[in-house]
């Protein structure tokens, strides 16, 4: 599959993704699916698949682990220019700790610090949003590992 069609492709799963947590999120009125972090999100696991980055333990792990941190600031802390600082280095540090990194999941802190998430913010959008990119993305991977294959049957 040449670079265009996965561009292609890559676009597309991002926009099913967000399309669907878009969709519902709407739709259910009482919980939050949407966060901007899995805008970038999207990069990876639909345009970087194979990446140590994309990979579901990173992506999902690497969204609790931040979104943690970030409420237990916010909880025990307070928001101030110091405080935002140093969760962001502990997410960071705790990502990598973990072998879970994510980059998208290092802007999770400031988010949730600036927006004053509570404890179920980690269920919802963290969680079950990271859950739906992650399944989506999966089943991405094997409908373009399905049309290379068959697109090489085409070529021989």
């Amino acid at each position: 599959m040449n670079k265009f069609y996965l561009a292609l492709f890559a676009g597309f799963g991002a926009s099913l993704a967000i399309g669907v947590l878009s969709y519902f999120d709407a739709e259910l009125s009482t919980i939050s699916l949407l966060m901007a972090p899995f805008g970038a999100t999207t990069v990876l696991v639909f345009g970087l698949p194979d990446s140590p980055l994309a990979q579901p333990k990173n992506v999902i792990l690497g969204h609790l682990i931040t979104a943690f941190i970030g409420i237990f600031f916010v909880e025990f802390f307070g928001v101030t220019p110091v405080t935002l600082a140093l969760a962001t280095g502990v997410a960071v540090s705790a990502m990598m700790i973990t072998k879970t990194t994510h980059p998208p999941a290092g802007a999770n802190p400031i988010l949730i610090m600036l927006t004053g998430q509570s404890w179920i913010f980690l269920i919802t959008p963290v969680l079950l949003g990271a859950v739906v990119i992650v399944l989506l993305g999966k089943i991405m991977k094997k409908l373009q590992n399905r049309f290379t294959a068959k697109a090489a049957q085409t070529n021989t």
